[in-house]
């Protein structure tokens, strides 16, 4: 048997010797994980309060905010009046649409597809309400129109106002009768209502035409109708 090599001034006890091992508490552990993470998402939380805007609150109406969709068109050219009561984008000229323009709008002239004609011109209100206005254009224009539905929570340059679809059925040149639909939607501001106008052969949206989703206006031109609609101003109104 082999002699122990002793350390000086060490004295080593008969027999042999084993630390205790060492217990750590699983449930003290779980608790100093948890810990940490309640601190680090109690501090997530503040920093992101002091960073972020709160929402903003409307009244509506008369403040009503602005619509999720239906951005308005920033590429396209814009129509001013002559003494600058109001202001509107339309589409550009080329090989879809056809221009014309007045001193109170434009008249866009659509050449593909269906085809039909979009107005996007002003008048003065003289007291009278977005729905007199309406009523009274389609019934000069059309006078046998059927109203079909009223658009609701209709918003002419995200200045609410009134809106109504009918349909009508003119004689065309070899004496047949087609349905035709039209769209009127106007607001009044500052006694002077905007009106965004659209008329064209009535078809039937569904999964093969149209967006692709449920929507009653039936008319081709409409699908190119809502972003000009949203960027009406009036004077004084902030840029669209």
């Amino acid at each position: 048997m082999s002699t122990p090599t002793y350390f000086p001034g060490y004295a080593v006890p008969s027999g042999t010797y084993s630390a205790p091992p060492v217990r750590h508490s699983r449930a003290r552990v779980l608790v100093i994980w948890f810990s940490a993470i309640a601190v680090v998402a109690v501090a997530l939380v503040v920093v992101t309060m002091m960073i972020s805007k709160p929402p903003a609150r409307y009244m509506c109406p008369p403040n009503c905010g602005r619509p999720p969709t239906g951005t308005p068109v920033e590429t396209n050219p814009r129509f001013t009046a002559p003494d600058g009561a109001f202001s509107v984008s339309y589409p550009a000229e080329g090989s879809a649409y056809k221009i014309t323009t007045k001193p109170n709008g434009v008249t866009a002239d659509l050449l593909v597809g269906d085809g039909g004609t979009l107005q996007l011109f002003s008048e003065p209100a003289a007291n009278r309400s977005p729905e007199q206005i309406a009523k009274s254009l389609i019934s000069q224009t059309f006078p046998d129109a059927r109203t079909a539905y009223k658009i609701p929570n209709a918003m002419v340059g995200y200045h609410p106002g009134y809106g109504e679809a009918a349909d009508c059925w003119p004689q065309g040149a070899n004496s047949s009768y087609m349905k035709m639909r039209v769209l009127v939607m106007v607001a009044v501001k500052n006694d002077l209502a905007l009106v965004a106008a659209a008329v064209g052969p009535f078809r039937q949206f569904g999964p093969t035409f149209g967006s692709g989703k449920p929507s009653g206006a039936n008319l081709q031109i409409a699908l190119d109708m809502g972003k000009y609609v949203n960027s009406f101003a009036w004077r004084g109104d902030p840029p669209r």
